[in-house]
């Protein structure tokens, strides 16, 4: 098993408690339940850089999940609480790499690291975007130099 990525000083912390929805009948996290925390620890990443998710879907782009991996290291339980960290690896092309760690907070245990691969499209054409539109590019271009 490769070892856990090490998160930047500036990647972005989105703290969870484990609630009885997220769990299987014996109290640990369904593994579908990291893959919705770590959507929502990427949506409020880039909230927390004033940025809107919405607001490039009204400029027209979509960012589909074309690439997921998932390695679970140990599970976490109902009730524990758990931080999802992520940050954006560095520009790979057109695609976005977002990496994760999830980890108990009382621990600081590593339970699942993960990425996720987004390729920005045309909402209406379904099409790949080989550039992207104002304020979807500065947007990116911010973030990116905010995490480094």
């Amino acid at each position: 098993m490769a070892p856990s990525p090490i998160a930047p000083p500036a990647a972005f912390g989105y703290p969870v408690r484990v609630q009885p929805h997220h769990t299987d009948y014996g109290g640990v996290v369904w593994h579908g339940t990291y893959i919705s925390w770590m959507e929502t620890a990427r949506i409020e990443c880039l909230r927390s850089h004033n940025m809107d998710f919405a607001n490039w879907v009204g400029c027209g782009v979509d960012l589909p999940v074309v690439d997921l991996s998932l390695q679970y290291h140990q599970p976490l339980r109902l009730g524990d609480e758990a931080v999802v960290i992520t940050w954006l690896q560095p520009r790979r092309g057109i695609r976005l790499v977002w990496q994760y760690q999830i980890q108990n907070r009382a621990t600081q245990a590593t339970c699942v690291t993960g990425v996720i691969t987004l390729v920005p499209v045309n909402a209406e054409q379904r099409k790949i975007l080989r550039q992207l539109p104002e304020p979807v590019q500065s947007d990116l271009d911010r973030l990116y130099a905010s995490m480094l």
